[in-house]
């Protein structure tokens, strides 16, 4: 019983314990300085092709969205006859 209780304390600490085994690198003021110069480049694209893909399909899905509810608002304004 007596050794099933430390094992049981051992497995515990270990989860509690938990470090991490790898430094995390702070790339906080690497970002600061890419966004804050003055390129010419919009702010939402400053991040490379990621934003540029992130930027377009929001806007594309916003467009067909604000479509799709006046389609549906017309529809329910204007009901087919029968």
């Amino acid at each position: 019983m007596y050794k099933q209780l430390m094992t049981v304390q051992q497995v515990s600490r270990r989860m509690l314990s938990t470090t991490a085994n790898r430094q995390v690198v702070n790339r906080v003021p690497q970002k600061q300085k890419m966004f804050q110069e003055d390129n010419g480049i919009p702010i939402h694209l400053k991040g490379g092709a990621t934003d540029a893909i992130l930027y377009r399909t929001t806007m594309a899905l916003t467009i067909m969205g604000t479509a799709y509810v006046i389609y549906e608002l017309v529809n329910a304004a204007l009901p087919k006859k029968k």
